[in-house]
């Protein structure tokens, strides 16, 4: 957790600059709407997937480490052809289980969330889940198990593997020549954020686009069927929290109001969007998009000042995570896991704000008095000095006063008008 913590450290401030180039680009020399508020759900997204990973939140049903301690067939050292290898092996592996997220309906849940912008940029590449709490997927690095692959090798390629990911969410990028016959390029990922009937489910591949060429499930960019972005239930908030429970909450509302016993459980394993016949008919989805060329992005209703006073608690809550990131060894146990929490209600706090859901103010309440409480108990702000404590007290004194300000006022008032 501490070196990863660390890694962090630079890798946060770095994903964030590369997101803000791409937006003033677009926004400068392609004429692109600034969409402040899907931007920040997007980045406050990779907030809480940092968090919930710093922490070490989730279990695997099996662990690499055990299959090569039990099933290794070759014991080999540590090289760069054993890179090499684990790198691949990975990617085989992320393949089927990403593939795998698309097609049953309970794992979708722990997907859904990297989909759910209307927009595909680099920032999106940041909308990664907290409800994958466990994970199935290490079964597929078997082959790298029983070639006696090290543990070690897995965990240093593992987030080298995850942050190469980044790069080709992008829309100025076009095709790249020969890299698209082997390679996941930016072409071949709209395609796969893509809800055009053309495009949907497909391109599953992680680094090397070969899979899905192997696998059948490749699809070409069309040059007459430009990609729409997002799902096809939208999720219809900014809340990266809510996102994440989102389908999850739909299936078990669905499983519980269905009438056939058998339902209730094969709804979980049926192909994603499955629901039984009864609760089609009785409780249909009046959101799902049928025409993806038809539909409306979510784009409530905001002011200048509601962006700027989301940016302030945004980049506030980037200082208060850097923190974390700075001193998670210093936490321990049980303080990391409530300077979490913390951060979590925070981002759940003015992620609400952004929607305009009044209630923003009672979560905000509550983040404040527990922030107080925090300070009271330990005398500082976990371990903190005076200068970071004081400004820990300001903020939290700020925070409630604005929060306050637009649910009570500006969002009470009749000539709000819509920006993006």
């Amino acid at each position: 957790m501490e070196t990863y913590g660390q890694i962090l450290m630079i890798a946060s401030p770095a994903f964030l600059v590369l997101v803000m180039a791409e937006k003033l680009y677009g926004w400068l020399y392609k004429k692109e709407p600034f969409r402040n508020m899907d931007m920040l759900s997007s980045l406050s997204s990779g907030y809480t997937n940092s968090i919930k990973d710093v922490l070490g939140i989730g279990v695997s049903i099996i662990t690499y480490k055990w299959m090569v301690d039990h099933w290794a067939v070759f014991e080999i050292k540590s090289t760069p052809l054993v890179a090499l290898i684990a790198f691949i092996v990975l990617d085989l592996a992320g393949y089927w289980g990403h593939r795998l997220n698309h097609q049953i309906n309970f794992l979708w849940n722990q997907h859904l969330i990297h989909h759910s912008s209307e927009e595909f940029n680099l920032a999106c590449a940041l909308r990664q889940s907290i409800s994958s709490l466990i994970n199935f997927f290490t079964i597929f690095l078997l082959p790298a198990a029983i070639l006696g692959v090290p543990a070690q090798i897995i965990a240093i390629i593992a987030p080298i593997h995850l942050f190469a990911q980044f790069w080709y969410h992008t829309v100025h990028i076009g095709k790249m020549g020969f890299l698209e016959s082997f390679l996941v390029t930016p072409s071949h990922h709209r395609v796969h954020h893509a809800i055009n009937p053309e495009y949907i489910d497909k391109n599953h591949g992680q680094i090397f686009i070969i899979w899905d060429k192997l696998f059948g499930t490749f699809q070409e960019e069309l040059p007459n069927v430009p990609p729409v972005y997002g799902i096809t239930v939208p999720v219809s908030t900014w809340n990266p929290i809510k996102i994440n429970f989102q389908h999850i909450w739909l299936l078990m509302k669905d499983a519980w109001r269905t009438k056939n016993v058998g339902d209730k459980f094969k709804i979980w394993f049926k192909p994603t969007g499955w629901r039984p016949a009864d609760v089609i008919e009785q409780y249909p989805l009046h959101n799902k998009i049928t025409n993806p060329y038809s539909f409306k992005k979510y784009n409530p209703l905001t002011t200048n000042s509601l962006i700027v006073w989301t940016w302030i608690q945004f980049l506030s809550t980037f200082g208060l995570l850097l923190f974390f990131y700075g001193n998670i060894a210093k936490l321990g146990i049980p303080n990391m896991f409530v300077y979490g929490g913390f951060l979590m209600l925070s981002i759940y706090a003015y992620s609400e704000l952004m929607d305009r859901n009044s209630n923003a103010i009672w979560w905000e309440l509550v983040k404040t008095v527990g922030g107080f409480a925090l300070i009271f108990q330990m005398g500082n702000w976990f371990g903190g000095n005076q200068t970071q404590t004081l400004l820990v007290v300001a903020y939290l004194i700020m925070s409630f006063a604005g929060t306050a300000y637009f649910v009570m006022k500006e969002f009470q008032s009749p000539k709000m008008v819509q920006v993006t």
